[in-house]
């Protein structure tokens, strides 16, 4: 038997070395999520659905790229190196298997107000021949190019850091309501943006807040400058798009993949641009060089940290929300899990290293993930055949579209916006359902409008955040009854089965008890069982009570001897220690002739107190207090582990209130003071 047990005492040494072997795989796996779902990729299943999706994704990457680099205010090829790196990074880090990430319409326009602002066009002016100022185009993209890096570099390691302390959860704050508000907020400022490129008319760049205005006035003022030539390509294109996607979305069922009109107007706008020389003849605005080839990377500057630190966290937090909604829902749909935190970290790294290669902040869009997933992608690799397809445009095909009219992108970024604009018919949903969920949308809406992208996301978060405040503050409160040979309680005044416990009070709050909502508690608590009796009785108990504790003239007088000589000084001493020894017993209210309260018990219910603070503490004494006063009992019941520990450490038990108020439900509380009554009564 010896040698097995030598081979076990070998085993359990090296067993720290396979703990930490284990750990280190398992750490490895979770940050490199590909891993784990590679190796076991079905090939024959999935790869032809894959290619195909990646291709149709590819396909609409190439226009979206372009134009949302437009809508930032950035030079094409950007929305392309943002359509490349980005997308092919995610394969590796990423845990959604039908999310398509790159640029995104909304985080497009916020960087955009931020070029604007920070990098504005009348600094570039130049004049040419001592007379007309021109903006220099190249010296302004590349100072344009160095912040939006920047931005994109710091938007990435707060994702990563976020994500690394498994804050995850921040994105709760931004309710549903809140996020639909705010994103058809964003979609009316990407839409006013773009009018300019519709209509053909120089405009200046405007930021802060009530600058969305401020650029309609200046557009409605610059109208009669309007290019017709402009006007007509982007009507044409819009209305023509439209027809497409209609169809497509009709007929979704029996095409093998979605008709890519948009390519298909991208490539017959610069095939007409060029025949025709629409800029030199007609004015119209084109896109200009696409340089070919891929840049080395540039670390970014960090001295525009400290300008732009707020605004990276809000692209952060918003970009993370579209794209989690979005991976959960897909999830959902498939059967599959999305590790909320490697998500973050995973879109952090994807900002964080496509910053250096001069791309901008990435989210996921809703339009190309639908179509990767109903062209029948199954995972990951349709999204780096996507890449593969942005690749080639940047190494041989992008400087083919120098001649691309600029309309034509402002027509497919204002007809994207169209699943935006569905949102409106929010509002009437929200009216039947929930009008504070209506209420956060609409202020929402209007905050980003008034208040622009950053500011109006803040005071968003801080009003959606008021109303849970609000509705703590003003829960619902009741008395709950028992449903006859049952152990369930309910409201009494919802439920008819629900019959109040004779002598018994069964008090609930619909929300927990913490410093905003203590006192409107007690005052509720009071209310339910009759406040104004309960305060006479007290004021007369605290008057008894203190005429016994205040001592009267003869008791200063009693240690001395009485000066009455005939009573011996035997009886004199009989005298005193019977005053000293008889104390008055404590007035109650029957002695006092007080009419007593029509209940003897009252029962907390705490089933929906998450937590306590010290106020709240303070105040739950003064209620086991008040009520002793006049004679009645005090219990808790339904109370959560966490909170009795809360109320353990904020010294809330004492010799006058213990453990022994407290039962684990409403039901055992019940069954204890009928006991407790029945025996008093046997008693006497």
């Amino acid at each position: 038997n010896q040698p097995p047990a030598l081979v076990l005492n070998f085993s359990s040494c090296s067993l720290p070395a396979r703990c930490s072997g284990s750990a280190a795989k398992s750490l490895l796996f979770r940050f490199l999520p590909f891993l784990r779902w590679l190796p076991r990729y079905p090939v024959k299943d999935w790869l032809l659905g894959d290619i195909v999706s990646g291709f149709s994704v590819g396909i609409m990457h190439l226009p979206q790229g372009l134009a949302y680099a437009l809508l930032a205010g950035l030079p094409p090829v950007t929305g392309l190196y943002s359509s490349f790196y980005p997308v092919f990074l995610y394969f590796f880090f990423g845990t959604s298997r039908h999310n398509s990430v790159g640029p995104f319409a909304v985080i497009s326009v916020m960087i955009g107000s931020l070029t604007d602002s920070l990098v504005p066009s009348e600094n570039f002016l130049e004049s040419v021949n001592g007379s007309n100022a021109t903006v220099n185009e190249e010296l302004r993209d590349a100072a344009r190019v160095e912040l939006v890096a920047t931005i994109t570099v710091l938007t990435g390691i707060f994702q990563v850091a976020l994500g690394l302390l498994q804050f995850g959860f921040v994105v709760t704050y931004l309710s549903d309501p809140l996020v639909r508000g705010y994103t058809t907020a964003a979609s009316v400022h990407v839409l006013v943006s773009q009018l300019k490129n519709v209509f053909g008319v120089s405009q200046g760049e405007h930021s802060g807040p009530l600058s969305l205005f401020v650029t309609i006035i200046d557009l409605c003022q610059k109208l009669p400058d309007t290019n017709v030539g402009t006007l007509v390509t982007s009507i044409i294109a819009m209305v023509a798009i439209l027809i497409v996607k209609e169809f497509n979305h009709k007929f979704a069922n029996k095409l093998p993949m979605p008709i890519p009109i948009e390519l298909i107007t991208i490539i017959v706008s610069t095939g007409i641009s060029y025949g025709v020389n629409l800029n030199d003849k007609f004015g119209i605005s084109v896109v200009g060089n696409i340089p070919s080839g891929l840049k080395p990377p540039v670390p970014p500057n960090v001295s525009y940290f400290g300008q732009v630190v707020g605004n990276a966290f809000a692209i952060a937090v918003v970009g993370y929300a579209i794209c989690i909604s979005l991976g959960k829902i897909f999830a959902l749909k498939h059967g599959y899990k999305v590790d909320s935190n490697q998500e973050l970290i995973a879109l952090g790294l994807c900002n964080f290293l496509g910053g250096f290669f001069q791309c901008f902040a990435i989210s996921c869009s809703m339009s190309r993930s639908l179509v990767q997933e109903s062209t029948g992608g199954n995972s990951q690799v349709a999204g780096v055949i996507a890449s593969l397809v942005i690749l080639v445009t940047i190494l041989k095909i992008g400087e083919l579209f120098r001649d691309l009219p600029k309309a034509i992108l402002a027509a497919i970024i204002i007809v994207n916006l169209k699943g935006m604009f569905k949102q409106f018919s929010d509002l009437s949903t929200l009216w039947k359902s929930n009008q504070v969920d209506l209420l956060v949308w609409v202020v929402t809406f209007i905050a980003t409008l008034l208040l622009n992208l950053d500011i109006g996301l803040a005071a968003s978060v801080a009003f959606g955040l008021l109303t849970v405040i609000f509705r703590t503050q003003l829960p619902h409160y009741s008395i709950l009854g028992r449903i006859s040979n049952t152990d369930v309680y309910r409201d009494v005044a919802e439920y008819e089965m629900a019959q109040e416990i004779p002598g018994v009070k069964i008090f609930r709050s619909s929300s927990t008890v913490y410093f905003a909502n203590v006192e409107l508690y007690a005052e509720a608590l009071k209310k339910k069982v009759g406040e104004p009796p309960l305060k006479k009785q007290q004021k007369k108990l605290e008057k008894e009570k203190a005429k016994k504790k205040k001592p009267s003239s003869n008791d200063a007088r009693s240690p001395s001897l009485p000066q009455n000589a005939e009573d011996g000084p035997g009886l004199a001493v009989i005298e005193l220690s019977v005053g000293e020894s008889s104390v008055p017993p404590e007035p109650t209210l029957h002695s006092l002739g007080l009419p007593q309260p029509n209940f003897y018990a009252i029962i907390l219910d705490f089933s929906s107190v998450s937590f306590v603070d010290t106020v709240s503490i303070k105040i739950l004494k003064n209620i086991f207090r008040d009520f002793r006063e006049i004679e009645v009992d005090v219990f808790i019941a339904s109370c959560p582990v966490s909170v009795l520990a809360q109320l353990e450490r904020g010294n809330f038990f004492s010799s006058a209130i213990t453990k022994h108020s407290f039962f684990p439900s409403v039901h055992d509380a019940v069954v204890h003071i009928s006991r407790e009554r029945h025996q008093a009564s046997v008693s006497t």
